[in-house]
């Protein structure tokens, strides 16, 4: 077992979120496990200073902790406090079995003639062994009279093994953001809301134009997440990817060329598709890529590539050649690559509204700027660039990040669905770059692609047949999902707590589960027609169950208010599974006004619970809930004031530069005395007055 030990330290001279936008990208050491370094949780105190007739006495009064690091193999640890102070050493009583201990003791030091009080108190956390040495759980130092403190490590007594157990490499991005609240930010919405309102003109400077000429090419995946977001939420999305769209077809000569770069309005189409889309998205592409999983084949067209043993013999005879293994392996991409069109083509109605609205409008802009014979087929390739380029093709080549996978690939199965990618970006460009490419390997394949061309036309057209009331209809602020859409699905063992009886491992049952914004639902198969809901706004808690609760590692919990209160509880195969159904529940309730702030993460048995081992089944709950921690992924409900903040603070990361472009755009002129004394004078046009003030 190893852990990584992230020795980097960072001095950066000013605010701390100029420099939280930056990432890490190190190579860090492995080093072996130290148990002394394996701490978490908090320790309650209070300290008081007592005077009495002939002595001083400092006074220690340990109460609770929680959540300490389990170490026995019951998954608890059977907890006390050892206190030092002047020399001197006191403990509390050992309470066993638990991570949640309440021990209540007062704990008296002499204060000596002349010490002084002000000496840091130091309390250590240990875990009982009858054989063998204790285990540490943390330690704290202070001053304070009165906290929760956070437990941490004993101070490092020597150098890890550096690279000796080898090195990994990490890339981490810290992003920490003071949200203010909404007024703050409708100044800054007003503006961006006023960008797309106005007959969009291809030089016109507007708060998105600025913007757009500010950001750098790193942030704009981020900041275009949140402008999709924002205009999700203004129920003006169309309009704001009509403004980006038409902005970029303005600038472009050639339109070959167009949509290509990772510009703001290519990537804001891309982010809005994964925002929107993701639920069609798996509706078309899970089956075929959970069966191209299943079956593992071997697929090669290159005969650089092809494995040397794969060339084995098949009977005492004859062995397989590799003409013969390019021939097997074009049956199985053409039969793979048939399944996908068909999804693709046969899926018109399943597409969202709004995205056969946006690329219809698309469809117009490119129309009314290539006019040209020769250009015909431009408005086709626009929104099949990014419909099968940078949609249907990327989730094909890494299902995970799609959510189409829990896990990456194996290196045989990727290769085939690299190939399968290759194949529907060929068809996504309609034939065009078809022959001109290196990869002369892939012309079997060509046949199969020419053919698919016409009804992805087809499907094209159909595609943007939208009628006018159904644009209409989205103008309204818009959700990420309806209420009835399955937000995730599938089976998981289940326990309903009822009764203080021991529970066996039978207690858990096999269901099948299915999560909506409106209940979370199980029966016994997919198919059974009976199912058990739990509507969503009754949800009040969804966390992680301690391990000794039940003897098993990947418990979750979700408690409701009904009568009283009522928990179910479920065990997942992994942490992974775990950790996803634990964020999309949270996701869903996230709206919930019920929501407890504290938790038992123990199971009620015995007459007692078995995280805190209190005794009253009504008492609160022992440890804190985690309702805003969630995994962030294209399922992130709407947060305004979030994505607000995003924005301003790109603007205030490129004040200088936001200057600079101002002054290029209006005039020199008009800076020489400064923007504010510019306004105030009135050298700025009037309609760009309100905008400068703001930002």
């Amino acid at each position: 077992c190893l852990v990584i030990s992230l020795k980097l330290v960072i001095t950066y001279p000013g605010p701390l979120w100029k420099f939280l936008h930056c990432r890490i990208d190190s190579w860090i050491n492995l080093s072996a496990v130290d148990p002394n370094k394996e701490v978490q949780g908090e320790i309650s105190l209070e300290l008081q200073v007592v005077e009495e007739a002939h002595q001083r006495l400092l006074c220690c009064h340990v109460l609770e902790a929680r959540d300490l690091a389990p170490r026995d193999l019951s998954g608890t640890s059977d907890p006390f406090a050892r206190v030092l102070f002047n020399g001197q050493i006191l403990e509390t009583a050992i309470i066993k079995k638990t991570r949640f201990p309440r021990w209540e003791e007062m704990l008296e030091f002499v204060l000596e003639e002349g010490a002084d009080s002000e000496t840091p108190l130091v309390v250590e956390v240990w875990d009982w062994d009858m054989v063998g040495k204790n285990d540490f759980l943390g330690q704290v130092r202070t001053k304070k009279t009165q906290d929760w403190f956070r437990l941490l490590p004993l101070p490092n007594a020597g150098e890890d093994a550096g690279d000796k157990l080898g090195q990994l490499r990490l890339q981490v991005r810290l992003a920490e953001d003071r949200i203010l609240p909404s007024s703050y930010y409708q100044p800054l919405i007003d503006l961006l809301v006023e960008s797309v309102l106005c007959p969009p003109e291809a030089d016109d400077l507007t708060p998105l134009a600025l913007l757009e000429e500010v950001c750098l090419v790193e942030s704009r995946q981020d900041v275009s997440i949140k402008l999709v977001k924002i205009f999700l939420g203004q129920g003006l999305v169309i309009p704001f990817l009509d403004y980006l769209n038409f902005r970029e077809i303005s600038r472009t000569m050639d339109p070959n060329t167009l949509f290509r770069s990772n510009s703001l309005a290519s990537k804001s189409t891309e982010q809005f598709m994964k925002i929107v889309g993701m639920p069609y998205l798996h509706e078309v592409l899970k089956v075929i890529v959970h069966r191209i999983f299943e079956e593992k084949k071997y697929v090669e067209l290159d005969p650089c590539k092809i494995e040397p043993s794969r060339a084995k013999r098949i009977s005492f005879k004859a062995s397989l050649s590799e003409a013969q293994i390019r021939e097997g392996s074009l049956e199985v991409l053409k039969g793979y690559l048939g399944q996908i069109v068909d999804a693709i083509v046969g899926s018109t109605e399943s597409c969202p509204s709004l995205m056969r609205v946006a690329f219809k409008q698309l469809y117009k802009r490119v129309e009314q700027r290539f006019k040209e014979e020769e250009h015909q087929e431009a408005k086709y390739i626009a929104i099949s660039g990014f419909l099968f380029l940078r949609f249907f093709a990327p989730a094909i080549l890494t299902p995970k990040l799609f959510s189409l996978r829990d896990h990456h690939a194996d290196t045989q199965t990727s290769r085939t669905l690299l190939l399968l990618a290759k194949a529907v970006q060929s068809i996504g460009n309609l034939g065009l770059q078809l022959g001109h490419g290196k990869e002369q390997w892939m012309e079997p394949l060509h046949p199969f692609i020419f053919a698919s061309i016409g009804r992805v036309q087809e499907f094209l057209d159909r595609l943007i047949d939208v009628d006018t009331e159904m644009e209409g209809s989205e103008k309204q602020p818009w959700t990420l999902f309806h209420s009835s859409d399955i937000i995730k699905e599938g089976y998981l063992q289940k326990r309903k707590a009822e009764g203080v009886h021991l529970v066996s491992r039978f207690t858990f049952k096999k269901r099948y589960f299915w999560l909506s914004h409106e209940s979370f639902s199980y029966s016994k198969s997919p198919e059974w027609q009976v199912r058990t809901s739990i509507p969503i706004q009754r949800i009040c808690a969804v966390e992680r169950v301690d391990e000794n609760a039940f003897q098993q590692p990947h418990v979750m919990q979700i408690t409701t208010r009904e009568t009283g209160a009522s928990c179910l509880q479920c065990t997942f195969s992994n942490v992974n599974e775990l950790n996803q159904w634990l964020s999309a529940i949270r996701k869903a309730t996230i709206a919930n006004e019920c929501m407890l702030p504290f938790c038992h993460p123990g199971a009620f048995r015995g007459n007692r619970w078995t995280c805190c081992l209190q005794t009253d089944r009504a008492v609160r709950g022992c440890s804190r809930t985690h309702s805003a921690v969630t995994l962030g992924d294209w399922s992130d409900p709407l947060d305004p004031d979030a994505e607000a903040q995003m924005v301003y603070k790109q603007l205030l990361l490129h004040k200088g530069k936001l200057r600079f472009v101002q002054g290029k755009r209006i005039g020199r002129s008009c800076l020489a005395g400064g923007v504010g004394n510019a306004i105030q004078a009135g050298l700025y046009p009037k309609k760009k007055r309100r905008m400068l003030l703001v930002l």
